[in-house]
C-alpha cells in the first residue's frame, strides 16, 4: 500500500481505536503506533496498559503526548508499512492544558495548528499509510465552561484539517464503520 491518510473519528467507546489498529494491521506487520495518552492517574494507568496489551508485540510505539511530528520523524524506519496516531483528540488535550492559564481559542489553535503542520509534514515524508483516530466533539452539548469550549472548537477545527487532506473519512457508530469520504 502507497502513503495514504484515513481520519476515524467518533465518539467515545465508538471502536475507532479497535478499527484503527485492524486496519493498520491489514496493512502489513511493520507498523509504528504513536500513543499520545498520559497517565496521569490510576485509571488512565490502566486504560493505557489495556491498549498496549491489546496491540500486536511486533508493532513499534512511540510515545508523543506533544511533539507527535518530530517523535514520528525520529521513530520511522524505512519499511514503515503504517503509523497509527491514536489519538489526535488526547494530542489536543495535553498541547492546550500546557498553554499559560487564561489562553483564547486563538492561542489554542495556534498552538494545535503548529501540532498539525509538524505531523502531516512526517505524513509527506513518508511513504507509509497513515491511521489517524480522533474524537468527534461537535455532537453533544456546548460546554459550560470555558475552557471546554475552547477545547472543542479547536479539535473540531484540527480534524476538519486532517479531513481536508484525509484520502478517507471514516465515522464509527457502535463499532460500524461509515464511510464519510
Amino acid at each position: 500500500m502507497s502513503r495514504s491518510l484515513t481520519l476515524i473519528l467518533g465518539g467515545a467507546r465508538s471502536g475507532k481505536s479497535t478499527y484503527a489498529e485492524q486496519q493498520a494491521a491489514a496493512v502489513g506487520k511493520s507498523v509504528l503506533y504513536v500513543a499520545t495518552a498520559e497517565a496521569w492517574d490510576d485509571e488512565m494507568r490502566a486504560r493505557i496498559a489495556a491498549h498496549r496489551a491489546q496491540r500486536p508485540t511486533a508493532w513499534r510505539t512511540v510515545e508523543a503526548p506533544r511533539s507527535a511530528g518530530a517523535a514520528v520523524r525520529a521513530a520511522l524506519e524505512h519499511g514503515t508499512q503504517a503509523v497509527l496516531v491514536d489519538c489526535l483528540t488526547l494530542l489536543a488535550s495535553n498541547i492546550i492544558i500546557a498553554l499559560p492559564e487564561g489562553s483564547d481559542e486563538r492561542a489554542a489553535a495556534t498552538a494545535l495548528d503548529h501540532e498539525l503542520d509538524a505531523l502531516l509534514a512526517a505524513y509527506e515524508e513518508s511513504d507509509a499509510a497513515w491511521f489517524v483516530v480522533s474524537n468527534e466533539v461537535g455532537l453533544g452539548i456546548v460546554p459550560a465552561y470555558p475552557l471546554g469550549r475552547v477545547y472543542r472548537d479547536a479539535l473540531g477545527r484540527g480534524n476538519q484539517r486532517i479531513a481536508a487532506v484525509a484520502d478517507r473519512v471514516i465515522f464509527m457508530v457502535a463499532g460500524l464503520p461509515m464511510a464519510v469520504k
